[in-house]
């Protein structure tokens, strides 16, 4: 009985969540029709329109420059994918896909995390930093700017999971990327060879310091988005950078630092709020022994 109580529980949240949904897309054709009145329209398509809002928007989602937005080309190409997502989108309702468990759980999910990445951008941005702030991060990170050096390398690139993870921890004092290939190869672990360049500005500290004191024959490793990477330098090069691009730089660094800092705290007290039920209780006790 106390399952389908929970079962019957979560079918109401989520006709419920179902009902805010579609009352929110209505009060968003409301805005629509209201936005249109002044004449800020840029294409119709069925009981859609696409404003000179959603528009910018894409631009800057796309990372657009502003110079590029009056391309006609540009703005041909962004406008049409606008276009087809309203139209699947309109294909969707028809079809009444909006009232499926797991298509409402995605959009719920997406909910999440746009407004949680909202949450962090302004707790970020209110951390503002001064022009003595700007000056004191080049000054201290002198790896990132003033000594910057762009490294030639020879790289395995391979995709970062629990599996390869546990081959990394492993190989971390291999001698040569051809016995990494020869190790990669036989796990059956997915990975490509290429010569590429790296710049000491991407690279931690304690990493950049590792190079300067390499042997002609040294592997490092390093992390480089959803990516790892096992690479030998071959040549470097001093490559500052100076002026209004180190300010530039360090700004759009320190912000990363910020969104970083943001998350870790975020993390943190959600997990003093959190409140585990039945196994999932124990489950993550064992995780919290683990990670002590």
């Amino acid at each position: 009985m106390k399952r389908f109580g929970n079962m019957r529980t979560w079918s109401l949240a989520l006709f419920l969540t179902a009902s805010g949904l579609a009352l929110a897309a209505c009060g968003q054709r409301s805005g629509d029709q209201a936005t249109a009145a002044k004449g800020q329209v840029v294409a119709r398509i069925g009981n859609e329109v696409i404003t000179t809002q959603e528009l910018d928007n894409e631009f800057r989602l796309a990372g657009i420059a502003p110079a590029k937005q009056k391309d006609p080309e540009t703005v041909k190409r962004v406008l049409g994918e606008i276009v087809v997502r309203k139209y699947l989108l309109q294909q969707a309702m028809t079809a009444k896909l909006d009232r499926e468990p797991g298509v409402l759980l995605d959009l719920l999910r997406v909910r999440e995390q746009v407004l949680g990445n909202a949450m962090l951008n302004r707790a970020a941005s209110a951390k503002a930093s001064t022009k003595a702030d700007i000056d004191r991060y080049i000054a201290k990170n002198t790896w990132k700017f003033a000594d910057r050096k762009l490294y030639s390398v020879d790289e395995i690139v391979m995709p970062l999971t629990p599996a390869t993870q546990t081959f990394v921890n492993a190989n971390k004092d291999a001698k040569s990327l051809e016995e990494l290939l020869q190790q990669l190869t036989s796990s059956g672990i997915p990975h490509g060879r290429q010569l590429g360049v790296l710049s000491s500005s991407d690279l931690p500290e304690e990493l950049v310091g590792l190079i300067q004191k390499r042997k002609d024959d040294d592997i490092f490793f390093t992390r480089v988005g959803t990516n790892g990477l096992f690479f030998k330098v071959r040549a470097e090069e001093p490559r500052p950078i100076e002026g209004d691009a180190a300010i530039n730089l360090a700004r759009q660094m320190m912000r990363a630092d910020a969104l970083t800092a943001e998350l870790g705290l975020a993390a943190y007290s959600a997990k003093l709020e959190a409140k585990y039920e039945g196994d999932y209780a124990d489950l993550m006790k064992q995780g919290e022994a683990k990670s002590q």
